[in-house]
């Protein structure tokens, strides 16, 4: 007995009021067999009292343990939120990165077990300085989509930039072009490294990544206004036409934004805000700017070199018209896809002509009679800065027989080095263009969009030596050494001659009136930002 009662002590307080729960239900049952009239009704409202106090008890008991459970599962799934977090925040670095870099190889060797291990040694650098934000009354938000090639969307975005501090709007990071010819899925900030271009312009004009959700909202209920904006147009232009549409609209879309703003005629604050995008603000990612410091360390490990900028690419052979060297089966194929672009309007073109206009890329042949008869030395390392060569290694053979150091970034590059860059082809032209800015001598074949602004920032950078070619004169000498009419001595001394005042040095632009296209392009030449400024303005021709 004594084990009994010691065992009924030990049972769980609900338990018990359960018991007697149920022997409180067995006696009302048994005093409603005894009881009768009155005394009945008395007995059973006791009764049941008695139950529902017990039962309330029990109630209370399960409401306790309810509410302590909710809590444990309160503080498991805090517990676990809170290292989500925290794994989050230690990985956040890899989200912010372009989705196209995150498996980029060379973080492995700066990892954060590295940094930790070494950040000892390390200095303590200075805080860098951001410029103040400028303060103005906001007149509204331009998007921009841009179109063509790498340097032809650069140069846009100075215009852009330019507009929108003229403007006082909020500039949103620009739209790059994935339909043109290369179908490039890159963004901006797959590029460009987005923070720099934010940041070093805020005293100049207000950047957003993208539009505030309002606005949003209302571009994506199509309550916006889109327009392509007039060519070659001076700011008057858009005080008088865009900006009314800002203060009607709010957001307005610019849809395409190549050479949209004028050479010349504008004011100097404007032209040194162009130079200041161009050569401050617009930084590759660190990826792109790593992987061009790279090739340029092998390039000069081992002398001087030169970088050709060989536009003898099949998209530039079919817009241009010229065949010049190439099979039959070959001019064909470059005239069907000239008639597979709707938007590149000419499509008959003679190309005999159009070569003697000096309007075609040079050919890989006459390329190297040119840097022959130039007096280049012909062991000189030749970076080869283009796509893939039309008509491939039966068209390089004369260039690579007169200049066997021909080099490729993918002759100096591991496959693994250049995985992330495949398909991209505005990635793979931006390591040309870092590769191009340090080179001892810059040659483009023809003056595209690459030429001119590499041109340009070389002129920036103490006018470093560029050879732009007369295509021209040189098409007329060609032709007259091959068929003989010209020895090789006065062919290479007529070549020097022509070209001795071409070779990046200080001059003015030309300016053409009413002929903007004519004009030397301002982003091959912007005098006004160059410390060794001409004593001329301007030539007027």
């Amino acid at each position: 007995m004594v084990g009994i009662v010691e065992k009924k002590q030990k049972l769980p307080e609900f338990s018990c009021i359960m018991c007697k729960v149920e022997e409180s239900s067995n006696e009302l049952i048994r005093e409603r067999k005894v009881v009768n009239g009155g005394e009945k009704e008395w007995k059973m409202d006791i009764k049941l009292e008695k139950i529902f106090n017990d039962s309330s008890k029990l109630d209370k008991l399960r409401g306790i343990r309810s509410r302590k459970a909710k809590q444990w599962m309160i503080r498991v799934g805090t517990t676990i939120l809170f290292w989500v977090i925290l794994l989050h925040i230690t990985t956040m670095g890899n989200f912010w990165r372009p989705n196209l870099m995150k498996s980029w190889p060379y973080s492995l060797k700066n990892n954060a077990f590295n940094l930790h291990m070494n950040v000892e040694k390390l200095p303590m650098l200075p805080k860098i300085a951001l410029p103040p934000k400028r303060v103005y009354t906001n007149n509204g938000y331009l998007m921009v989509s841009c179109n063509g090639g790498l340097n032809q969307m650069r140069a846009a975005i100075c215009d852009m930039v330019a507009i929108a501090r003229y403007l006082n709007v909020t500039l949103i990071v620009p739209e790059l072009d994935k339909r043109s010819f290369w179908k490039d899925p890159s963004d901006f900030q797959d590029i460009f490294d987005v923070d720099q271009f934010i940041t070093s312009l805020r005293d100049e004009v207000r950047i957003l990544k993208e539009l505030p959700p309002k606005w949003k909202q209302r571009v994506e209920e199509n309550k916006g206004y889109s327009l392509a904006p007039v060519s070659w147009s001076d700011l008057s232009y858009y005080q008088n036409q865009i900006l009314p549409l800002f203060l009607k609209h709010k957001v307005v879309h610019l849809n395409k934004t190549d050479a949209r703003l004028a050479n010349n005629g504008l004011p100097l604050d404007i032209q040194k805000l162009r130079c200041k995008v161009n050569y401050q603000a617009l930084k590759f990612t660190p990826e792109i700017e790593e992987l061009g410091r790279r090739v340029v360390n092998i390039l000069k490990q081992k002398g001087p070199f030169l970088v050709l900028h060989l536009r003898y690419e099949m998209d530039m052979l079919a817009f241009s018209g010229c065949t010049q060297g190439c099979t039959a089966a070959e001019a064909k194929n470059l005239t069907e896809m000239r008639y597979s672009y709707p938007w590149w309007k000419e499509k008959i073109i003679d190309s005999d002509a159009k070569r003697r206009d000096g309007l075609c890329p040079l050919t890989p042949e006459e390329t190297a009679l040119t840097l022959r008869a130039l007096g280049i030395d012909q062991s000189i390392q030749i970076y080869i800065a283009s796509g893939e060569i039309y008509g491939g290694k039966r068209r390089m053979a004369s260039l690579a027989s007169a200049f066997p150091n021909l080099v490729r970034k993918e002759t100096l590059l591991e496959p693994s080095d250049l995985r992330f860059f495949q398909n991209h082809s505005s990635q793979m032209a931006a390591l040309d263009y870092l590769v191009s800015l340090e080179s001892d001598i810059f040659v483009p074949t023809y003056d595209g969009n690459m030429a001119r602004v590499v041109e340009g920032h070389r002129r920036y950078m103490d006018f470093k030596k560029t050879i732009t070619l007369d295509r021209k004169l040189l098409v007329e000498l060609i032709d007259a050494y091959n068929s003989k009419s010209l020895g090789w001595d006065e062919f290479s001394s007529a070549v020097k001659a022509a070209h001795a005042n071409r070779m990046g040095t200080p001059h003015t632009r030309i300016m053409i009136p009413n002929k903007p296209k004519e004009e030397d392009y301002f982003y091959s030449n912007p005098y006004e930002c160059l410390e060794q400024q001409p004593n001329e303005a301007l030539k007027i021709a």
